[in-house]
């Protein structure tokens, strides 16, 4: 990116998908009982990082789970919970006909295309989904637009992606990781880090 930024990533709190291990993908799962705790958790961490960022624009997926977030999180540091833009191109990554099932059932159900999405998980597209090389080319122009200071509530795979597209995180391992609830990602001209 040639401009230079600072973006405050979010991901939505937990679903009840999440606490039994379901592909949500683009499912509008709302989020429960504890992942309205960890929004709060992670707009008061925000503001801890960020004093500035009831002025900062906030940038979320139209997703109710990611929506419910953003507001619970302004909410919590004293912001109208309305005041926010969504951008569609950062819908979570589609798992297809996969959504709704568990790792445990495709393994089972579908165990070829299991082994073929462990052998490689940036390229593999699930039937009817996309892959996250997919995904990242539909977040690259947000990516390239990039300027200033932001603050993203989105989602682990849209994370995963920024990860590949601004840090330089190689394919291999983008998928593979942690994005965690609660929590805000850092990503700041090239690096990124976890408060």
């Amino acid at each position: 990116m040639a401009s230079p930024y600072r973006l405050f990533f979010i991901r939505h709190g937990e679903t009840d998908w999440n606490a039994e291990g379901r592909l949500q993908g683009q499912q509008d799962i709302p989020i429960n009982e504890r992942g309205r705790h960890q929004a709060g958790e992670a707009g008061k961490r925000l503001l801890r990082l960020a004093p500035q960022a009831g002025t900062l624009p906030w940038v979320v997926s139209p997703l109710w789970r990611t929506r419910d977030t953003a507001e619970r999180a302004r909410r919590a540091i004293g912001l109208d919970p309305m005041d926010y833009a969504l951008d569609p191109r950062l819908k979570e990554i589609s798992f297809g006909d996969w959504e709704g099932h568990t790792w445990r059932d495709l393994r089972k159900v579908a165990p070829h295309a299991a082994e073929e999405r462990k052998a490689d998980k940036w390229r593999f597209v699930p039937p009817g989904g996309e892959s996250y090389a997919m995904l990242a080319e539909r977040i690259r122009p947000f990516a390239e637009e990039l300027a200033g200071e932001q603050v993203v509530v989105a989602h682990g795979g849209v994370a995963r992606a920024l990860l590949y597209l601004l840090s330089g995180v190689s394919d291999l391992v983008a998928p593979s990781v942690e994005i965690w609830q609660g929590r805000v990602l850092l990503f700041e001209n090239g690096r990124f880090a976890w408060t």
